[in-house]
């Protein structure tokens, strides 16, 4: 039966808490071993089993979602780091950004990413060194060219013009669906997709423009997160903060700009926690 909320549990762990969930692991036929209160190795191989065996991120942490999947909490959330997030530590993240932009733009960031159910500490991070890596200002933005995306001699962003990849179909797709956003939304295929996901659904096919405004760009950003979720947790849990930038963004460029805003967040949060 579901207990309300639930206090994390990990390897150390000790107390009739440990106990309820040693038998709700056993009841699953994840056996941890004896029922005896303490979160050993052999409840935490039954909890990664779980885990494992649910889809979920396989971290041995027995938090709300594993908590959920094993009936004995009624919300899968994770505890939210939006109230921790202020403009301050957001500026030391991003040195170079007019801070009128961050007191502009931040809110609605940090509104979507509570609202698409990402709004962990980790995945805030990787929201916020995200939007680094594309934007040192804290701006939504459109892609620049470079030679990735326009040849020597052609138009602009000729070179995204027939990526079936991107479910382009030709001229002028290219620059009509450049990268734009916080999150660099790109080609047809993606703009198509996207818009009828959006909180407040449009048509980015036909107003691609649109992918640059606020609210669409820190919706676009929290979903895209969302839809990567468990794989971003993953690469996290093992360190792997460049595969975290692919992840969120299909790319590594910016990574040291992505890594420098993750780290500092990441620090400036443990000072908030003293």
């Amino acid at each position: 039966m579901a207990q309300g909320q639930w206090m994390s549990l990990r390897r150390g762990a000790n107390g009739d808490g440990v106990r309820i969930l040693q038998k709700a692991l056993a009841t699953r036929g994840f056996d941890p071993g004896d029922v005896d209160g303490q979160f050993g190795p052999a409840t935490e191989a039954a909890v990664l089993a779980l885990q494992r065996s649910d889809g979920l991120l396989a971290d041995g942490l027995a938090g709300p979602r594993t908590a959920t999947a094993l009936g004995l909490a009624d919300s899968n959330e994770l505890p939210s780091s939006i109230p921790d997030v202020t403009v301050e530590i957001v500026s030391r993240m991003f040195p170079e950004a007019p801070i009128v932009h961050i007191r502009a733009y931040l809110p609605p960031l940090l509104a979507a990413l509570e609202q698409r159910a990402v709004s962990d500490r980790s995945m805030v991070l990787v929201a916020l060194a995200t939007v680094r890596a594309e934007s040192d200002a804290f701006l939504p933005t459109s892609e620049a060219t470079s030679r990735f995306n326009t040849s020597p001699s052609g138009r602009l962003f000729d070179l995204y013009d027939n990526r079936k990849d991107l479910g382009n179909l030709g001229p002028p797709d290219g620059a009509t669906f450049v990268g734009r956003g916080f999150v660099q939304l790109r080609g047809r295929a993606a703009y198509r997709r996207y818009g009828p996901r959006l909180r407040i659904p449009c048509d980015l096919e036909r107003h691609p423009a649109l992918a640059c405004a606020t609210e669409v760009a820190a919706d676009l950003l929290a979903l895209f997160l969302a839809d990567r979720e468990i794989e971003i947790r993953r690469a996290l849990l093992n360190g792997f903060l460049r595969e975290a930038r692919q992840l969120a963004n299909g790319g590594s460029d910016g990574m040291e700009r992505f890594a420098d805003a993750f780290e500092t967040g990441d620090r400036l949060l443990d000072d908030r926690d003293i």
